[in-house]
């Protein structure tokens, strides 16, 4: 896996690797306050997303993670990214994460684009759990895991701080079938 990002496509979407050409898109979404209430990260300016982009080159480069660009397949609209990090080998689990422009939620892309990560992430990497971890008042993320079949696990209180506030995570689940 590591340096390899294979093109993913659905009925609708393309994912592909992301480039520095995303930059923009990057910043775009991981300024908008609307991406990050819930995300953990946001940046002040596009050269500031630069430090995204290496984090995504890492994950590739260490064979940690694997993150996608979500396009629109007739277009090639840059819709949002998506991937897998935290890869354990020893464990054979990885985290699930995913964001995208506020114009395209509650449009189905999520229900379409999960499913072929977590099936790449079970047939090719071999992974036995996938894993997501949403804040407790992030509700259309986790009506998007349920949409998938991911189960809900149980919740971490106050378990991080951020803006000077604890706050609670979920925790959601899918396991390969074999």
């Amino acid at each position: 896996m590591k340096g390899e990002v294979p093109t993913i496509t659905t009925d609708r979407y393309l994912l592909r690797r992301i480039t520095p050409d995303d930059q923009e898109n990057i910043f775009r979404g991981l300024s908008d306050p609307d991406v990050v209430r819930f995300y953990g990260i946001s940046f002040e300016n596009s050269e500031s997303a630069s430090e995204q982009m290496s984090w995504y080159a890492d994950l590739e480069r260490s064979g940690t993670g694997i993150w996608w660009s979500i396009c629109d397949k007739e277009d090639m609209t840059f819709l949002g990214a998506a991937g897998l990090n935290d890869i354990s080998r020893t464990h054979r689990k990885g985290e699930i994460g995913f964001w995208l422009f506020p114009e395209n939620w509650g449009k189905g892309i999520m229900k379409e684009v999960i499913p072929e990560i977590c099936d790449y992430g079970f047939k090719t990497i071999g992974l036995h759990r996938i894993e997501g971890f949403v804040e407790s008042e992030n509700i259309n993320c986790k009506r998007a895991f349920e949409k998938v079949n991911f189960t809900y696990e149980g919740t971490m209180k106050e378990c991080e701080l951020k803006n000077g506030k604890f706050i609670s995570i979920d925790i959601y689940s899918l396991l390969s079938s074999k």
